[in-house]
């Protein structure tokens, strides 16, 4: 797999609150945006990959809810995930 057992303890130290926390919101929007930057750069190559393309729009969607919810719950933590991620909002 592209993402190693390392690497995910890592993303998950950096932005959630230990490497083993790994159902912090923040944890789970990190990791998903890597793995949405990864399938995005696959679809670069390979256009006509629909189902890495389904699986594209189901992680955006994911991220996006979660994202949701951490704005409903604490906006400053929110502002905090966005701002480290560089995402849009």
């Amino acid at each position: 797999m592209y993402l190693t057992k390392e690497e995910k303890q890592q993303l998950f130290e950096k932005h959630g609150n230990g490497k083993n926390d790994t159902g912090s919101a923040e944890g789970q929007i990190a990791l998903f945006t890597k793995r949405i930057a990864h399938i995005s750069d696959h679809l670069k190559t390979n256009r006509k990959d629909f189902n890495s393309e389904r699986s594209l729009v189901m992680l955006v969607g994911k991220r996006r809810s979660l994202l949701d919810y951490l704005m409903k719950k604490d906006i400053l933590r929110y502002r905090a995930i966005v701002k480290e991620l560089g995402l849009r909002k």
